[in-house]
């Protein structure tokens, strides 16, 4: 007998729920839990989630980013920056280029190639921004270290997607893998990306706002932020821009313009609990523990020189930018975890290093695992030392 699909969607959500309510018990995030139910329920461990059905619900996630980046989006209040200034900006340069930087330097220490060191050190740069939300969401963290943290993580895709294509660009032109124009559209290309999210981001804002002005009503809202989250994530597929950046601006610019903005993320909240409780789930079923015997010393290198140059590029930026002492001192640590934008950067890897392409689909696979698993402990640590989570919501 043959089963839904539906079937299985319900053994997620109970999954997720079961192992929620268990790591609670020894003080963890609930989405550790969700993770480990994912990687327990899928098929590297138990098989009961199979690999191409799991594959199949790519859809899930999709859905589950855009609501992420359109939380991240609402984020960037002109009222905030005003107050902080540049800082944000800054430290996410920082730390983004200070992880390629420290992690390219060690891969040539370890004896790797210039090509190598720079395409893994670009990679390296990403930050994953879901399981730190699910975090500060759960907890309901705040104050300027969670505020500084969110802006962060909604900037850093920018920079790891125009580092990358510099990155990209001289490790192809060092093999001789193409000609000036190959060169400069690598370079162009991620640009071209975020400038094109950021246009249609802006547009879909200023569309946003027509139907509200017509729909008052809590549920015809809820159906008219659903949809336009779907139309941000679908026109940025189609047209080749990065749905996370393009999603996040929509946000960030309906903030900013509209009188109801407030409401509007109230209401999209209260429809993700179950989107992304099945989304880290999933996202945990995708963890291949066959991968962590095959890294060797060049993934245990890049591990630790990630963090090393996260941590580093963060505190350098807070300190240059006279941030809060709080922020100096637990920034860095709370950008560990990585996910699905470095794992989709070693596809387009393959093609300008293809020599290397399995190397570091492992390495970042095995990356993966690790700082998505830990990531969520320690930016709750971090979190509550700096006195942002309440002994109550604890």
């Amino acid at each position: 007998m043959k089963l839904s699909i539906l079937f299985y969607l319900g053994v997620i959500l109970l999954g997720g729920l079961l192992f929620g309510r268990l790591v609670k018990h020894i003080k963890l995030p609930n989405v550790t839990g969700y993770l480990i139910a994912g990687l327990l329920l899928g098929p590297y461990v138990s098989g009961i989630l199979k690999a191409d059905m799991v594959a199949g619900l790519d859809i899930i996630s999709e859905v589950a980013l855009g609501f992420i980046a359109f939380s991240i989006g609402n984020e960037f209040k002109l009222s905030y920056f005003r107050r902080v200034g540049i800082a944000p900006v800054v430290i996410a340069i920082c730390e983004g280029l200070g992880a390629v930087a420290v992690v390219a330097i060690a891969m040539l220490i370890a004896g790797q190639p210039l090509p190598f060191a720079l395409v893994i050190g670009a990679i390296a740069s990403a930050t994953a921004p879901a399981a730190t939300i699910m975090v500060i969401k759960q907890y309901r963290a705040k104050g300027p270290l969670t505020q500084t943290l969110l802006s962060v993580v909604a900037l850093d895709d920018a920079v790891a997607l125009i580092a990358f294509g510099f990155s990209v660009a001289i490790a192809g032109a060092l093999q001789h893998n193409g000609g000036e124009s190959s060169l400069l559209f690598s370079i162009l290309s991620p640009v071209w990306e975020v400038l094109l999210a950021a246009v249609i981001g802006s547009l879909l804002a200023a569309a946003f706002t027509v139907p509200l002005r017509h729909f008052k009503k809590s549920s015809n809202r809820l159906c008219i932020v659903v949809a336009f989250i779907f139309l941000a994530t679908a026109l940025a597929d189609m047209t080749g821009a990065s749905a996370l950046l393009t999603t996040m601006v929509m946000g960030a610019v309906l903030v900013n313009i509209c009188k109801s903005a407030n409401e509007i993320m109230q209401l999209a909240d209260s429809v993700t609990g179950p989107i992304f409780m099945m989304f880290f789930v999933i996202s945990g079923a995708e963890l291949n523990l066959s991968v962590l015997p095959t890294i060797g010393v060049v993934g245990v290198v890049y591990v630790l020189a990630r963090v090393a140059g996260k941590w580093l590029g963060a505190t350098l930026g807070a300190v240059m930018m006279k941030s809060d002492p709080a922020i100096k001192k637990y920034l860095g640590p709370t950008l560990i975890p990585q996910a699905g934008v470095a794992i989709g950067l070693t596809l387009v890897a393959q093609e300008v290093v293809p020599q290397y392409a399995q190397v570091i689909r492992a390495v970042v696979l095995c990356g993966t695992f690790i700082y998505e698993i830990i990531g969520p402990m320690v930016a709750k640590i971090c979190l509550q030392r700096a006195g942002e989570i309440l002994p109550e919501n604890l």
